[in-house]
């Protein structure tokens, strides 16, 4: 239902709390202000002129803290997965190394020190995908940290569903897993801060599963926050992890109820928003209001911010795992804060609300936003440092064991990408086991979450690649599946890639060596995909004839915007894709002669 509660009691013991850190240097941010013209009146905060003298305290700044994307990544992610580009004044860039929940505790408890007045909000996609240490216990450590990290509230994103929604209710509520009971001695107690799913409704009552919004309050201080997820959530979660729900419009189901928050009387309003943009620029700090108010952004969230009624006053968003602080005019013309934290803890987004106790709204000229990084030269949060080594010690014995050896680091990024091509082989492998009549295989790229990287990671040594590495790249547990399919079939899979969801933002799927074709982003639509150019061990396919494809169960049941692929038949189902890639990289690699990174030269891309 509905709730409009007061700050829970950690977040009180927040404010008491002692800080024991030391006090961090400062720290590399981008700032984004809505306007400089100050507050309204020109009061300044805390101050309000009136007749017959000065009255302070109108005005009160409150600092809402946010990030998104987490992941379950509690460990500092590896390669590129944890490093952001910085925009140098020269024009150059740099990297710097960033993330870790031992990291991002420092930084959040250093910057609430002397606010009075803080909240610490998430877009979304805090578990699912996560790697061993989290996923491998149905991610309650990851929860056990957001707990400690005294997160106030979260909107859901599309992986909260990775595992259905009684999985998330129990995240949500506390109790042993179903199936593998309770891995310490203490009972599981769920997570301290809610869920919000304004827009997630159970398909039998019509009602959200979880709450749809919640209020914070700080004694006359009132923000309310509304939740919601991606509508088109179903397209890229597992069939089975949505069964029973039904994904609402976004736009549609904030305004209904910032309605009902106003006439609660709560009229600060952020909405938390697990979908998000694309910035023209991978720095952090790009100035994405250059020239103007939100030119530098395209995607999903731009028409939704140009949609969502001004009652609303900032949205803090997610999902593309982009790192943005931008102003996009609300449908009455008003510019309005719009902010994402890229992914996997490595930012965290630092926005100053300026609220006004007369009105109960936001001052939204005096909204100011900063991107600030989570480096690793600030001392470690001792609590998190022990809440990881106690679930590493839990994990070692499973994640410690090598399954392969690599000559140097496979990376995950690119349209197509040397592990993409990997793991499309080891697909390909295994379904020749499964029928020697397989012939390729596909793979969603967003199911290669993380590279292999050479350096030993946790002393295993330099290109050892252990069973906890192999599950923070393919940590879903999907099943690899064999279906026939015609070459016409085939080929419709491959313009599915350019077209219908994918059209604006492409889905490259990695190819299984054998494959080849050329993708000519000059063109649009479905001549992206060069028909002609298709082919199979250098033969053209055959529009006429039956193919056996390999893939993994998200993408036979037609997920990522894939429904030809939902088309296939006569189906088997072999083991899942993480046992696929140990037994090919156990069977194809040792110490003296490691697999050497895939060229990623099977798709001609033209630009």
């Amino acid at each position: 239902m509905p709730a409009t509660s007061p700050a829970p009691a950690h977040q009180e013991r927040r404010r008491r709390r002692t800080n024991r850190f030391a006090a961090l240097a400062a720290g590399v941010v981008t700032v984004g202000a809505l306007a400089a013209a100050g507050l309204p009146g020109s009061a300044t905060a805390g101050e309000d002129h009136r007749k017959g003298g000065h009255w302070p305290g109108r005005y009160q700044d409150v600092q809402l803290l946010s990030f998104n994307d987490l992941h379950g990544n509690l460990e500092p992610p590896a390669g590129s997965s944890g490093r952001v580009t910085e925009q140098q004044a020269d024009g150059t860039t740099k990297t710097i190394d960033a993330g870790g929940l031992e990291y991002l505790a420092t930084h959040l408890r250093e910057a609430r020190k002397g606010e009075k007045y803080s909240v610490t909000a998430a877009g979304g996609d805090m578990v699912g995908a996560s790697p061993l240490i989290s996923g491998l216990f149905h991610d309650e450590p990851t929860i056990e940290a957001l707990n400690k990290l005294d997160l106030d509230v979260t909107s859901v994103g599309n992986h909260e569903f990775d595992e259905g929604a009684k999985e998330l209710g129990r995240l949500q509520n506390g109790g042993c897993h179903p199936k593998d009971g309770c891995y310490t001695d203490k009972k599981f107690k769920g997570a301290d801060f809610p869920y919000l799913a304004a827009n997630v409704l159970d398909e039998k009552t019509k009602k959200p599963i979880l709450k749809p919004y919640w209020v914070w309050k700080k004694k006359d201080v009132k923000v309310g926050f509304i939740g919601v997820t991606l509508e088109g959530t179903p397209d890229i979660v597992s069939a089975e992890g949505v069964k029973g729900l039904s994904f609402k419009d976004e736009v549609e189901t904030i305004n209904k109820y910032a309605k009902e928050l106003r006439k609660k009387g709560v009229k600060s309003i952020v909405a938390l928003i697990h979908e998000g943009g694309f910035p023209a620029s991978t720095s952090y700090n790009y100035d994405c209001d250059s020239p103007g108010a939100g030119d530098g952004i395209s995607g999903p969230i731009v028409d939704i911010a140009k949609n969502v009624t001004p009652q609303v006053d900032a949205l803090v968003t997610g999902h593309t795992h982009n790192a943005y602080v931008c102003s996009i005019d609300d449908p009455a013309g008003k510019p309005r804060m719009v902010t994402s934290a890229a992914s996997f803890g490595r930012l965290y987004t630092d926005t100053t609300l300026t609220y006004d106790r007369r009105t109960g709204d936001i001052a939204r000229t005096a909204v100011k936003s900063a991107n600030r990084v989570v480096t690793r030269d600030v001392p470690k949060a001792p609590d998190m440092t022990q809440l990881i080594s106690k679930w590493n010690t839990l994990a070692a014995p499973i994640g410690n064991r090598a399954i392969g050896y690599i000559s140097g680091d496979i990376g995950n990024t690119g349209s197509e990408s040397p592990l993409g091509d990997l793991i499309a082989d080891a697909q390909l492998a295994h379904g020749k086991q499964l029928d020697p009549e397989t012939d390729l295989a596909l793979m969603n790229p967003g199911g290669v979450r993380a590279p292999l990287t050479y350096a030993a990671k946790a002393g295993e040594g330099d290109g050892v690649v252990t069973y906890a590495e192999g599950f923070t790249v393919q940590p879903f547990a999907n099943t690899v599946n064999l279906q026939d399919f015609t070459g016409a079939q085939l080929i419709q899979v491959l313009k599915e890639q350019v077209t219908g969801p994918n059209a604006a933002a492409p889905k490259v799927l990695q190819v299984s060596s054998g494959l080849t074709y050329t993708l000519d982003l000059t063109k649009s639509g479905a001549d992206r995909v060069v028909t002609d150019s298709v082919k199979l061990d250098g033969k053209a396919i055959d529009p006429a004839a039956t193919y056996r494809v390999a893939t993994n169960s998200f993408l036979a049941g037609g997920g990522d915007g894939f429904p030809t692929l939902g088309q296939g038949t006569n189906d088997v189902v072999g083991l899942d894709d993480l046992a696929a890639l140990e037994q090919y990289l156990t069977a194809n690699s040792s110490a003296g002669n490691p697999i050497a990174p895939p060229n990623a030269d099977r798709i001609t891309i033209v630009k």
